[in-house]
C-alpha cells in the first residue's frame, strides 16, 4: 500500500466511525465529492484492499509485444550497434520493423546497448585582459575620409560616445 493509500485509509476510518462527513473526507483526500463516494463504496465492500490501485503490477494496454522487442533488439545488435535510437528506428522501419524512436530508446538503455551522451559545446577561450586602457584600440593611419566628412581625420578613431579619450581628457566629440 502506498503512502497516499494509507492516508486515505486513515481518513475513511474516521468517516466510517462518524467523525467526518463525506464532504470533509473528500477535501482531506484531495478528491471531488463524487470520487470520495466511489472510494468510500470500495472501502465498505472490500476493506483496505479496496483502496489499492487495481492495475498495480500489470502491464499497460499500449505495451508492445515482447516478441517485437526481442526482434528489434536482435536486429539492432546485428546491423547498427553504433547508431542512436532515432537513426536506428529509421533503419529498422526500412526493414519492416516499425518502432518509434522514443519506444526504442528505453529498450536500448535497459539492455545496455546504448548509453546517452550529452553533446558538449566547445569551450570558447577568453582573451586575456589588457594591462592599459586603450590597448585594444585600432587606429587607422590612412588619411582617407572614411566617415564621409562627418568627422575630422584626427579624431576618427576615438568613437562617437562622450567619455575619456586615450590621453585621459574628457571630451564630447559631438561638439568638437
Amino acid at each position: 500500500m502506498s503512502t497516499k493509500e494509507r492516508r486515505r485509509l486513515v481518513v475513511l476510518n474516521k468517516w466510517q466511525a462518524g467523525q467526518l462527513k463525506l464532504v470533509a473526507a473528500s477535501e482531506a483526500m484531495g478528491v471531488s465529492y463524487r470520487q470520495a463516494k466511489r472510494i468510500g463504496r470500495h472501502y465498505r465492500q472490500q476493506g483496505a484492499s479496496g483502496l489499492v490501485y487495481r492495475l498495480r503490477g500489470r502491464s499497460g494496454s499500449r505495451r508492445r509485444p515482447e516478441e517485437l522487442r526481442r526482434r528489434v533488439l536482435e536486429r539492432y545488435r546485428q546491423r547498427n550497434p553504433d547508431f542512436g535510437p532515432t537513426l536506428a528506428a529509421e533503419h529498422l522501419s526500412q526493414e519492416g520493423l516499425k518502432v518509434d524512436h522514443e519506444a526504442l530508446r528505453p529498450w536500448l538503455k535497459a539492455s545496455g546497448k546504448w548509453t546517452p551522451r550529452r553533446q558538449r559545446q566547445k569551450h570558447r577561450q577568453w582573451r586575456e585582459r589588457k594591462a592599459c586602457f586603450g590597448e585594444m584600440v585600432q587606429m587607422d593611419g590612412s588619411e582617407h575620409d572614411w566617415f564621409d566628412g562627418r568627422r575630422t581625420w584626427r579624431n576618427s578613431w576615438q568613437g562617437r560616445k562622450p567619455g575619456p579619450s586615450l590621453d585621459g581628457r574628457w571630451r564630447n566629440w559631438k561638439s568638437s
